[in-house]
């Protein structure tokens, strides 16, 4: 039987795995794909704990790359449920690279996973209450409360903008854009 309330504690999720050379993009670092693809997995696990059913991820917000990731080096997601609404949960994650032969530890992303929890008939369900326990985990829910409501809007004005694009003074628009127009009629 679902829990009505959990922990943010109860949920966390961390996987570390080893860069291997396939990992590598051409320029010899680990490829940004591929980590966004352990992010998602460790998102799905953090949020599949909260749930205590499946989630999917609807939504990646703020993935920042802010160090290169090296092959040999270890990667340690850690995740934690920040947000729950009715259905959905916002899963912040860190991820960490470690050098073995050093010990250096280099904090390399951050990014925000919205996930929905569903059920059986797949369909969303309800997910049980975020219990808060410490003044971060007050401040993350209430940022990811905040980061909601400007997505929204950012949305809802980027709709607006796009249906109201003109091709008729393209010439004008982008006069100083790294462009060429070269219009067939």
């Amino acid at each position: 039987m679902r829990q009505e309330s959990k922990t943010v504690k109860a949920s966390q999720a961390t996987i570390t795995e080893l860069m291997v050379p396939a990992y590598a993009n051409f320029g010899g670092k680990i490829h940004g794909g591929i980590l966004l693809s352990l992010m998602d997995k460790v998102a799905y696990a953090a949020a599949s704990k909260h749930a205590e059913t499946y989630c999917v991820t609807v939504t990646v917000d703020k993935v920042d790359f802010l160090q290169p990731v090296e092959v040999g080096e270890l990667i340690s997601m850690h995740a934690s449920v920040n947000y729950v609404g009715n259905t959905s949960l916002v899963v912040g994650i860190r991820v960490e690279s470690e050098n073995v032969k050093t010990g250096v530890v280099k904090h390399t992303n951050s990014s925000y996973f919205t996930m929905v929890a569903k059920d059986d008939d797949d369909r969303p369900t309800t997910v049980p209450k975020l219990i808060l326990e410490n003044e971060e985990e007050v401040k993350r829910f209430i940022e990811a409360m905040h980061m909601k409501t400007i997505k929204r809007t950012i949305n809802d004005k980027m709709d607006d903008e796009n249906s109201k694009i003109e091709v008729t003074n393209a010439q004008t628009i982008l006069a100083n854009q790294r462009c060429v127009i070269n219009l067939k009629r």
